[in-house]
């Protein structure tokens, strides 16, 4: 059976706290959509912090997975 695909803003979200955890930078955002710009930019801001305070990678990952 095939897994449900995840609403669009949760998805935003997600990659947006990858990239954020990875570095990128904020202005490597692929939405042109309000809303899931915003989510996308949260998610970047959670990842970067995250980063800084030095969480290590499987860290992140879990944290990601009760988000």
């Amino acid at each position: 059976m095939r897994r449900q695909k995840r609403d669009m803003t949760e998805r935003a979200f997600q990659r947006g706290y990858q990239a954020g955890f990875a570095g990128k930078q904020k202005g490597t955002c692929p939405h042109n959509q309000d809303q899931l710009k915003q989510e996308w930019l949260t998610g970047w801001r959670e990842g970067r912090n995250d980063n800084w305070d030095g969480l290590t990678t499987m860290s992140a990952l879990q944290k990601q997975a009760f988000h």
